[in-house]
């Protein structure tokens, strides 16, 4: 089987020797690779040299600790969203998982904190599992399957909490609450849990059997399966981690508010797939790193704190702005990927 990498993850279907040695690749070739793959970062050092430039307080600690605290939530549930979008699938459940995994966690957190964060966990997880499921063995499309979930993960957090007029609180002084307002070297604890996690992604689509699975299925499900990956496994196990995540960030958010706020996670599923193709993963499946969503997470929060920072702006140009830079990148990775192939 031919073997993907992390940072250069090619489509099954289109794999090569050439592809995969760069010596044989030409000048061409190579750049054009090098921007698909690593132009979310330049633009992410060019945007955060041109923010310390117009922005005193852009390089202060207050606002570095703050973006990183609030995207490390996010950032978790683009980690999942990587893994189903690498297989050409698509997860929009995973804003309601989380809202729902805070909800949980807050409710749970009162019997300790192992229940507050395995609680979440199962039942995101669960919910992920099914999705996998009704897409696998039911061949349901992706896009209905995991709608009917966030509809249905939604209803759920409702009648838990009285139509939403119930808010269940976390103890400030329990452990709990550590993990979301707690701080390891002058850095929040979900920060560490965020990298911890980036690392251990990373690891599993670079170096696993399971990661060279997940890029076979999304180059071409066919002939992945004719090359022996369980394809219907596969897809399970990528929803199932993708409502894991979901689940997780929801808890560690509600450690972090000390409560389950429940019209929290509208629209990050948006949020999560735009970081995920942003970070240079194609929608079409087959190509995609874990690093590269990572930077399309803080590439989006520096376009938010920068529209903050201006002050004049309203905060719906956030979505204006973020929009439109993903129709960009979309278009970009388009032609950049049809450049290759002519290459």
């Amino acid at each position: 089987m031919t073997t993907h990498t992390e940072e250069a993850g090619t489509p099954a279907d289109t794999v090569s020797a050439k592809d995969n040695d760069p010596g044989r690749m030409n000048r061409s070739e190579r750049l054009s690779a090098l921007a698909q793959q690593h132009g979310a970062l330049v633009t992410l050092v060019i945007a955060m040299a041109v923010a310390s430039l117009s922005f005193d307080t852009f390089l202060t600690g207050d606002n570095l600790e703050n973006m990183a605290l609030s995207s490390a939530f996010l950032a978790i549930v683009a980690l999942g969203m990587t893994f189903v979008i690498v297989t050409g699938g698509i997860d929009l459940s995973v804003g309601s998982l989380f809202a729902l995994g805070g909800v949980l966690a807050a409710w749970g957190s009162q019997y300790g904190t192992a229940v507050a964060l395995l609680l979440p966990l199962a039942v995101c997880g669960l919910i992920g599992l099914v999705n996998g499921l009704l897409i696998a063995r039911v061949r349901l499309a992706p896009f209905i399957v995991t709608l009917a979930a966030m509809l249905g993960a939604r209803g759920i957090l409702l009648a838990i909490t009285d139509e939403g007029s119930k808010t269940y609180l976390v103890d400030k002084d329990s452990f709990f609450a550590t993990l979301g307002q707690g701080s390891l070297l002058g850095i929040g604890v979900p920060v560490w849990i965020t990298v911890a996690l980036f690392v251990l992604g990373a690891v599993v689509l670079r170096r696993t059997r399971f990661g060279q699975y997940v890029y076979a299925v999304g180059g071409n499900e066919d002939a992945g399966a004719l090359m022996g990956a369980p394809v219907a496994r596969t897809k399970i196990s990528v929803y199932t981690l993708s409502g894991l995540c979901a689940g997780l960030a929801g808890a560690l958010n509600a450690a972090w508010l000390v409560s389950g706020v429940t019209i929290l996670g509208s629209g990050m599923e948006l949020e999560a797939i735009s970081a995920v193709v942003i970070g240079g993963t194609l929608l079409s499946g087959g190509f995609g790193f874990i690093s590269g969503s990572l930077v399309g997470v803080m590439l989006l929060k520096v376009i938010q704190n920068v529209i903050n920072q201006i002050g004049s702006l309203d905060s719906a140009y956030q979505q204006v702005v973020s929009g439109a830079f993903l129709a960009v990148v979309v278009v970009a990775q388009t032609w950049l990927g049809r450049r290759r192939r002519v290459l």
